[in-house]
């Protein structure tokens, strides 16, 4: 006698087969519509969209800005192309580290975004970073009004975010509060390293510089108020995935400036004075007598 498999399956025998699939069906649906992890959308272009801030960057022809999310516009044609956002968050500020863009969030969250794709690379929450961004509590907040409030966050996002894009080697972005500070490499967002500053003092984020291969962040130590104290020394970390970490003794009010991809010029006052700092090498640089080296644009010519 011939066997037909078809003639084998009663019509009990193929209910259970049918809610197999309508399970898996659902089961496919429901993962395709979850949320996605830290609120992450990306949307097409939009009209309405008004850009908070003014900072742009481009990748190809992309112009990237903030408000709300990570805006891309076409330089070409100023077309709205693309939004990035995150439910219930507001993007401050952003800058590129080579191809990619680091965004602060007023959450206290901090993004890598590839804009070629629009594709999310990595996220970290920084302890700390959403408090000193909105301010709340500190002296006169209750008397700001809310384009006050708005601005300071997008001062405070913006050097909180330092950023150093070596050509030659990892690319790394440091997060500065006066609290903590938090080091992640760009390739996938590890954290290579995090500091407090001592006791009674605390790190100045509208003071630090970076170049291309570290970050300097100058601490201040006032004394305790009513105590009579003299304040404690200053001084300047400096952080690098390239070289050991190093800490210069400087005095409390320091100053620093970026002169290009690997010297800072340091002024430490008018005893001091001014002199630089090459992070590539780790020490000071020789002014060779010169007085106005220092404050050069270009190297010094002189033999090392």
């Amino acid at each position: 006698m011939s066997f037909n498999p078809l003639r084998s399956l009663s019509p009990r025998s193929v209910l259970p087969a049918a809610a197999v699939l309508l399970v898996l069906a659902a089961g496919a649906a429901a993962h395709a519509n979850r949320p996605q992890p830290f609120g992450d959308q990306v949307l097409p272009g939009a009209a309405d969209v008004s850009p908070v801030g003014a900072q742009s960057a481009g990748a190809g022809d992309l112009d990237l800005q903030v408000g709300p999310g990570l805006e891309a516009y076409s330089k070409t044609t100023g077309a709205h192309l693309w939004s990035y956002r995150r439910d219930g968050s507001t993007a401050l500020h952003q800058t590129m580290i080579g191809n990619n863009v680091a965004v602060v969030w007023d959450d206290g969250m901090v993004t890598s975004v590839d804009p070629a794709d629009h594709s999310v690379r990595w996220h970290r929450s920084v302890p700390g970073l959403a408090d000193w961004l909105h301010a709340d509590g500190e002296p006169g907040a209750a008397d700001r009004t809310e384009e006050q409030r708005r601005k300071l966050a997008e001062h405070r996002a913006a050097i909180a975010l330092q950023p150093s894009a070596d050509p030659k080697a990892d690319a790394f972005v440091t997060v500065v509060t006066p609290g903590l500070l938090m080091g992640f490499r760009d390739r996938d967002g590890d954290l290579r390293f995090n500091s407090r500053p001592p006791a009674g003092c605390t790190f100045d984020p509208a003071r630090t510089a970076h170049t291309d291969d570290a970050v300097l962040i100058p601490r201040a130590c006032p004394p305790a108020p009513g105590s009579g104290t003299r304040p404690l020394p200053g001084g300047v970390m400096v952080f690098s995935l390239n070289a050991p970490g190093n800490f210069l003794n400087t005095g409390p009010d320091v100053e620093m400036r970026a002169l290009d991809g690997h010297r800072v010029a340091i002024d430490d006052g008018p005893v001091i004075g001014t002199w630089v700092y090459d992070t590539t090498r780790g020490a000071r640089e020789s002014n060779c007598g010169a007085a106005s080296v220092p404050f050069a644009a270009a190297a010094p010519t002189c033999e090392k």
